[in-house]
């Protein structure tokens, strides 16, 4: 399986078309059309489903377009980096986060950085932390800010200040948002929206007494802001982090601590062994930097 021909195929799913992709890739459609019936001679596996309007992917063809883009994007970063290595501190730096108050720093360090080395461009990638460390795992990016995880000590790591403390969302007119905090009895049996994560969040499942399958859970979310809109719609309480949502003015939301509280920490971590390009390190020192003058 050629990167080429990854580069063809992902051009189709692109564009649906078998002339669409042709007209951008520069080349024939009998050409195209062989490579990908070679493609999928060589897999086994049907990969489209072709009518008289588009083309679209079985399930198949759907994972193959996952792993492509990974593929293709890897490629794409080891070409650079291998191309910078005996230049100035030039290239891309690829970083992985979730929703945390902890980025400032690193979002300060990436402006320190650009100020010094203008030719250091920057790759922010959100999403969970499982979601970050496959990334980080299979080369995708170079460094990622997680929360407390079972697989941190598998990594280099730096923890960040500021950290969070789990709170409940909830609208300024609810009947809870009198209390200074939240109990466990408070909370039980209302209808909540937790993090993706929340089943492996130690602290906070413990917290509810780890009785997860009696909770009334309406819904889970990856980005909090849309967990936002869902409390402003009256669907539930959301167990979230503090000071991410906006709730001053003339927001509708507010926020109450857990009590007992709940804090997590994050950390900077990077893989194990990994061959930094400059650029990399050369951030990476400013990050240490950064920390000790948060701190």
């Amino acid at each position: 399986m050629e990167i080429r021909v990854l580069q063809y195929f992902l051009a189709i799913a692109r564009e649906e078309t078998i002339v669409g992709a042709a007209e951008a890739l520069h080349i024939t459609q009998p050409t195209l059309s062989r490579q990908m019936k070679d493609l999928e001679d060589e897999l086994g596996k049907k990969l489209f489903v072709r009518s008289n309007k588009k083309i679209t992917l079985t399930d198949e063809g759907m994972l193959l377009r996952q792993r492509a883009e990974e593929i293709v994007s890897l490629v794409h970063k080891t070409e650079l980096e291998i191309t910078s290595l005996d230049s100035l501190i030039s290239g891309n730096i690829y970083i992985g986060s979730g929703e945390s108050r902890s980025l400032k720093v690193i979002i300060k360090t990436m402006k320190k950085m650009q100020s010094r080395y203008t030719n250091v461009k920057f790759n922010l990638y959100s999403g969970n932390a499982d979601d970050v460390i496959d990334k980080l795992d299979n080369g995708l990016i170079d460094f990622a800010l997680i929360t407390e995880h079972p697989k941190l000590s598998e990594y280099n790591h730096l923890r960040l200040p500021l950290s969070h403390q789990w709170v409940v969302m909830m609208k300024k007119d609810d009947s809870l948002s009198h209390k200074e905090s939240i109990t466990f009895e408070d909370i039980k049996d209302q209808p909540l929206i937790v993090s993706k994560e929340f089943q492996r969040l130690t602290d906070l499942t413990q917290w509810f007494h780890n009785d997860l399958d009696n909770l009334n859970i309406v819904s889970s979310y990856t980005l909090l802001y849309n967990a936002s809109l869902m409390v402003e719609e009256g669907l539930g309480y959301a167990i979230c982090f503090d000071k991410l949502i906006n709730t001053t003015g003339n927001s509708l939301l507010t926020y109450r601590p857990l009590a007992p509280s709940v804090n997590v920490e994050n950390y900077f971590i990077w893989k194990k062994h990994q061959v930094l390009t400059k650029a990399s390190q050369c951030f990476l020192d400013l990050v240490q930097e950064t920390i000790k003058e948060t701190t």
